[in-house]
């Protein structure tokens, strides 16, 4: 088996680099639909999921998550690096591990993993329908920066017309998060260790 290099841990879940075997968990929940919703691509097939693993087992800033009573990936939440000592938050998970906290229970981790480290600011942006993201970001302590009118577009339709789409934008600030929570009960609440890579 690979070298398994472990991010964070909380008391039910491992967040790690990816690894080859990862291939059909992740094709498991980036195949369905209702998943990708909201994403810039279509329901992947197996092939398109195999690229897509191994653009993600050579970056930083995709994080897997495993189940450690199962081993099972069941996700993954993005960290990418931005400019000014930013990091953008991202999610995606399989339908099947919806309403369980465990977005919230990783994303914790990460954030207060990334606050520690020196990050200044932790941005998102979301879908204003796509309301279970933007209550999960609210849930974590973001705070919605704005509502960007028809900014983006992913799909266009027969004709060829942009299918414009609206955008909502969100923040945390490492002050903010410090003044908001006291030792042991901020966005890492919960983990029962963390090793920093």
């Amino acid at each position: 088996m690979e070298h398994q290099t472990v991010i964070a841990e909380t008391d039910r879940l491992i967040l790690r680099r990816y690894k080859k075997e990862d291939l059909q968990d992740l094709f498991a929940y980036l195949s369905d639909a209702e998943v990708v919703k909201y994403e810039p691509h279509r329901p992947l097939t197996l092939e398109e999921t195999e690229e897509a693993l191994q653009w993600r087992m050579g970056t930083e800033e995709m994080i897997a998550v495993e189940l450690k009573d199962s081993h099972r990936l069941i996700g993954n939440v993005y960290m990418g690096k931005r400019e000014f000592e930013t990091v953008e938050l991202g999610f995606v998970f399989h339908r099947s591990y919806w309403g369980h906290g465990y977005a919230a229970e990783s994303c914790r981790a990460l954030i207060q993993q990334a606050f520690s480290k020196g990050v200044h600011r932790i941005c998102a942006e979301c879908d204003p329908r796509n309301e279970r993201s933007w209550r999960l970001l609210e849930a974590l302590g973001f705070q919605r920066e704005g509502h960007l009118r028809q900014n983006v577009y992913f799909w266009k339709d027969e004709a060829g017309a942009p299918l414009w789409k609206d955008t909502y934008l969100y923040a945390e600030l490492n002050d903010a998060a410090a003044a908001r929570y006291g030792p042991g009960d901020g966005p890492g609440a919960g983990l029962s260790a963390v090793r920093l890579s």
